[in-house]
């Protein structure tokens, strides 16, 4: 098993990517912490995996509140020692509007949730990390975060700022034994559609030049392989870049 006896967090775990990401994770050994905002789906997860003889807990986290982000963490230290693996899968779509109809507090939302979500629970994990001089940070980038046709202006944004952490904490923190890496998905069939409102026409128009291009859809487990990968030894060398998994849709532009 790749993963025995490690810990890991994945965040947004009650459903499609998440969900998979933390079901391989605990076939290859690891124990998990099934991290949602949906409590009623993360234990029915946690669930499904205990009742297969893998090891989950699951946590109700609202990944907005620094409270809960530190639960989360200090759960999975007083549950099961130690934490390993950090999986930054979270995420909301904005409603494809382009800059000139962005309102404030949506911005400040979608930021909230996908990039500052994420560079809390990268913080509140770091001391746990560089005391083992050891640690696996993944986050779910998006292709939304190395173009700018994919989505609206929001979640392009803040998949670029997802994309530029990851890579300056690979960085940072390479001498130290820890590993941040993310993963790029394309078009996945995912539930994360359900978080798109008010959809901007104009907007949605103008991304369908990009999603005219697309070759294929892909499943979630598809990308749960990727993040187990990026989890094992396996990829030890690898670290501080983005593995685009989109079919060869990014490949045309």
């Amino acid at each position: 098993m790749k993963l025995k006896d490690k810990v890991a967090i994945v965040t947004g775990a009650a459903s499609r990517m998440g969900k998979a990401i933390a079901e391989l994770y605990a076939k290859e050994g690891a124990k998990v912490i099934i991290a949602d905002l949906n409590l009623e789906k993360a234990e029915a997860v946690s669930k499904e995996i205990n009742e297969n003889n893998g090891v989950a807990q699951a946590i109700e986290v609202n990944i907005v509140e620094q409270e809960d982000i530190d639960n989360m963490i200090d759960t999975a230290i007083e549950s099961y020692g130690t934490l390993d693996i950090l999986v930054n899968n979270a995420g909301v779509m904005d409603g494809f509007e382009p800059v000139g109809d962005i309102l404030d507090e949506r911005w400040d939302l979608i930021f909230d949730i996908n990039t500052k979500g994420a560079m809390r629970a990268m913080r509140k994990a770091m001391p746990i990390f560089l005391e083992k001089q050891e640690g696996i940070i993944i986050n779910t980038t998006s292709t939304g975060g190395l173009n700018g046709a994919h989505a609206g202006a929001i979640y392009s944004a803040s998949k670029h700022a997802l994309v530029g952490l990851t890579k300056n904490t690979g960085f940072m923190y390479a001498e130290k034994g820890i590993r941040c890496n993310g993963i790029a998905p394309g078009a996945i069939e995912t539930n994360i559609s359900d978080s798109m409102k008010n959809i901007n026409h104009f907007g949605a128009e103008r991304t369908k030049i990009a999603q005219s291009a697309i070759p294929k859809t892909g499943q979630a487990e598809e990308i749960a392989k990727v993040a187990l990968f990026l989890a094992s030894d396996d990829s030890s060398f690898i670290n501080g870049t983005i593995v685009t998994a989109d079919g060869g849709w990014t490949a045309a532009f």
